[in-house]
């Protein structure tokens, strides 16, 4: 049969190694945990949790299914949730879930987790998420909008909530989300009042004044009650040599249950041991176990446990009073604890619930030491002493005063040297080193307030020559309730630039996106987050240079970043860059061969090379290691076009849609393979569809356009065309499109304007010259058609056939019909 505090200290060390990332020894110990009681669903919680971080999804699933169906532990119904969410069986996670709300409604951990302590088990925003990932992954868009709003309601840090929300496609104002609210407001106050445990919660040494310091005596607070002083003062409850040491901070000290917290100091928590008054919060739902507490920062010395020595006595004597110890101090060992044993810690001596003065010396007589069996013999240092204070001369202030400086400093010069001696020994007699004594060594005079005017001198010499009470401990910067709105402020105004900025460009306003990210302060704007999101702004703009400035400074602040970098490889692509394409693909490949990322790049390497087999492999690898990264399906899908394999081409791009419905390349794709088998009306259905999710894409509406004019469909393939040069006005394809557009409807005039412009734009290209001489034709230029079929034959002499007949034809007056060029 195992000891009773077996299962709590078992699940500390399970968390304990879950914390520093030893999974594997945190699942050993889970099982020794649940063995001891399987019905337990601590035990069960603990176990499954293990798993799911090992990405043993199934093992997971089994170990937390009962529990979490039929107790509703909380725990196990989230970690059963997640192990759903990973094996894609949607359904059972939702119900478990919401047949466990009762467990999670109403609780809401923000501002709660801290250095000091944390929660096992999530709250209600948490769960929101995750029921929202749930929903998301079914495809109940509704609802998993719901619940993503309902989390960020009472968590706007909820960040994946957020990002799914905008890749839902659903209008967020983050204004209503990114901002402070009053319950953020009550939790930083409450947190600051009753001490979260965590760094911000510290207090400087400049913050502790006379009433809050416990190691500071006054005439009218009296230290040494029971009824006004904190229940884990350290200089009480530690005896012993190194007292001073301990006060000064160089040496921590910790309770009996090892933590390091006490509600004596400002905004630090005091945890209760395993069973002790713990909320139900604090606990995995289950009947035994408190909180998990991580060890104390090193800068605040922690107090120990209050425990009651009973004093011993000859029995002859009459033991010393102590006052009533306070239900805060008495420590109730419930069950589950760590031990039962109760620790014997010394007090220090004169610590026997007596009074002192302002000096810090007690009122009682000096031989009240015999009455101590705690008292350390006295030291030689200290029979020194004794000896040369019994041979001071009775003398006043005044008297003392006059004595001669070098007698004087000599004479403090012993006393420093024998109070330093006496206060390591902790004898009573130590306790008179400093005062001015009369030549009876009747006790001490008492300060008061009545005798404090006519002894003023005596007092100011005695407290001179005293001791001084121990600095406090140093310690971080003080909690001020401004400084903590002010970094929330911040930190909140930080998240609404780059949530406005994620959501222009999840609407594909990539202007926009840009000018919000360019706004963030630069050591947050070179982050690699922050410049692969500028970079896929500049990239949906077609403008690759800069696209692919943003992602060589990833490369080289973060060389290991693996995220977004099919992006960067899809823009080398277009930039034909051979040579840097082919090395970021070994670099990535290198790096992460599991990556879907690296496969990508790997593929689109080939395809520049036009090794389109080669490539299509690599896409499909990307496609195994990830089925949901669409983009890989997409890349697919081009390479068999290439290849003019339209039915695998078709089957990809489906796959990209299935994976996700708003990648717009996947309908873009499935409109091209439609035009390029004459079904230019379920063309131009696709094309719409992917132009609903990218409005701002001119390529798009270009493509409307050629379908509708390939249906004769003239006027409102111009009216695309219009479209498309509105949203982007250096879209040379529009306007080349609208300039045969013009032709076809017998405006020369209009068509010559558009392709002035496309001459200046792109010089080199023969099929602006092809056109020019055309529009020249029609407008009975002879001279300037000749000239621009004349550079246009040398630019591209494939096309030599069709410039020829062109060139033929100069006197005939036909009607403009040049299919043979429009599809060049």
């Amino acid at each position: 049969m195992s000891p009773s505090g077996a299962s709590a200290q078992l699940r500390q060390l399970i968390h304990y190694h879950l914390d520093n990332g030893l999974v594997e020894n945190a699942l050993f110990l889970a099982g020794r945990l649940h063995a001891l009681d399987t019905r337990n669903a601590d035990g069960a919680h603990l176990l499954a949790l293990c798993n799911f971080r090992l990405g043993r999804y199934k093992a997971a699933y089994d170990h937390a299914k009962l529990k979490g169906h039929q107790q509703q532990h909380l725990g196990c119904a989230y970690v059963f949730a997640q192990a759903c969410l990973a094996l894609e069986r949607y359904d059972e996670g939702v119900q478990v879930l919401e047949k466990a709300r009762g467990t999670w409604v109403g609780k809401n951990h923000w501002n709660k987790h801290s250095d000091t302590s944390r929660r096992h088990i999530p709250d209600a925003a948490a769960c929101h998420c995750l029921l929202g990932k749930l929903y998301n992954r079914h495809g109940d868009t509704k609802k998993a909008v719901d619940y993503y709003i309902e989390a960020l309601k009472l968590n706007p840090f909820m960040w994946d909530a957020y990002t799914d929300l905008c890749d839902l496609g659903a209008f967020v104002r983050p204004v209503n989300i990114f901002k402070v609210t009053p319950e953020m407001l009550a939790a930083i106050s409450h947190a600051i009042s009753h001490g979260n445990g965590g760094p911000r919660a510290y207090q400087s040494q400049d913050s502790f004044d006379a009433q809050s310091n416990p190691f500071v005596a006054t005439p009218n607070i009296d230290p040494f009650n029971s009824s006004g002083r904190p229940g884990g003062d350290i200089g009480l409850n530690l005896g012993g040599s190194n007292l001073l040491s301990r006060l000064n901070g160089s040496i921590p000290a910790t309770n009996g249950n090892g933590n390091a917290a006490s509600s004596a100091y400002y905004g630090v928590e005091t945890p209760t041991s395993n069973g002790q008054n713990t909320h139900d919060e604090d606990v995995m739902m289950g009947d035994v176990g408190g909180p998990v507490v991580n060890d104390q920062v090193p800068d605040v010395p922690p107090p120990p446990g209050r425990k009651v020595r009973v004093q011993p006595f000859n029995g002859t004597e009459e033991p010393p009073k102590m006052r009533p110890i306070t239900s805060r101090n008495r420590l109730k060992m419930g069950m589950g604890s760590e031990s039962n044993e109760t620790t014997d810690i010394p007090r220090p001596i004169g610590q026997n619930g007596h009074k002192r003065t302002v000096s810090g010396h007690s009122t009682h007589p000096s031989n009240t030491a015999s009455l101590d069996p705690t008292a350390a013999p006295p030291r030689r240092s200290v029979r020194l002493l004794n000896s040369i204070t019994t041979q001071i001369r009775p003398s006043s202030s005044r008297l003392a005063a006059a004595t001669g400086r070098d007698a004087e400093s000599k004479e403090r010069r012993e006393l420093r040297k024998a109070k330093a001696t006496g206060t390591k020994g902790k004898s009573a007699t130590a306790s008179t080193v400093g005062r001015v004594v009369s030549g009876n060594r009747k006790p001490t005079i008492e300060l008061s307030e009545a005798s404090g005017k006519s002894d003023a001198r005596q007092a100011s010499s005695a407290t001179a020559t005293a001791a001084p009470p121990p600095p406090p401990p140093r310690m971080g910067p003080p909690s001020d309730p401004g400084r903590e709105q002010e970094a929330l402020h911040w930190l909140l105004d930080l998240l609404l630039k780059l949530g406005t900025g994620y959501a222009h460009l999840s609407r594909f306003q990539c202007t926009q996106a840009v000018d919000m990210f360019n706004s963030v302060q630069k050591e947050q704007r070179d982050t690699p987050w922050v410049l692969a999101h500028m970079g896929k702004a500049f990239y949906e703009r077609s403008m690759y240079a800069d696209a692919e400035k943003m992602f060589v400074r990833i490369r080289e602040k973060a060389p290991s970043h693996v995220e977004d970098m099919e992006v960067f490889s899809n823009t080398l692509w277009q930039l034909k860059k051979e040579t840097d394409l082919a090395y970021l693909a070994h670099t990535l490949v290198d790096q992460d061969r599991l990556s879907p990322q690296a496969w990508c790049a790997l593929g689109n390497a080939f395809s520049l090379q036009r090794e389109h087999d080669q490539a299509i492999k690599c896409f499909t690898r990307a496609t195994q290691l990830d089925p949901k990264f669409a983009y890989a399906f997409t890349l697919q899908g081009h390479e068999h076009v290439s290849n003019e394999e339209y039915d695998k081409a078709m089957f990809a791009y489906r796959c990209a849609i299935s994976a996700d419905n708003r990648h717009y390349n996947g309908w873009y794709g499935l409109g091209e393979v439609y035009q390029k088998m004459g079904k230019f009306d379920v063309a131009e259905k696709h094309y719409r569809a992917a132009a609903q999710i990218n409005p701002t894409n001119a390529l798009l509406a270009v493509r409307i356009g050629s379908v509708l004019d390939r249906m004769k469909k003239t006027q409102p393939a111009l009216m695309q065309y219009i479209t498309a040069l509105n949203i982007d006005p250096r879209s040379t394809l529009a306007r080349f499109r609208k300039a045969q557009i013009h032709l076809k409807l017998g405006a020369p005039q209009d068509a010559l304007k558009d392709l002035e412009y496309l001459k200046d734009a792109a010089p080199d290209d023969a099929n602006i010259h092809f056109l020019l001489g055309k529009t020249y034709k029609r407008l009975r230029d002879r001279t300037m058609a000749i000239r621009h079929f004349t550079i246009a034959l040398n630019l591209d002499p494939k096309a030599h056939q069709y410039i020829k007949e062109a060139m033929e034809n100069l006197d005939d007056d036909d009607g403009g019909d040049w299919s043979s060029g429009d599809e060049r």
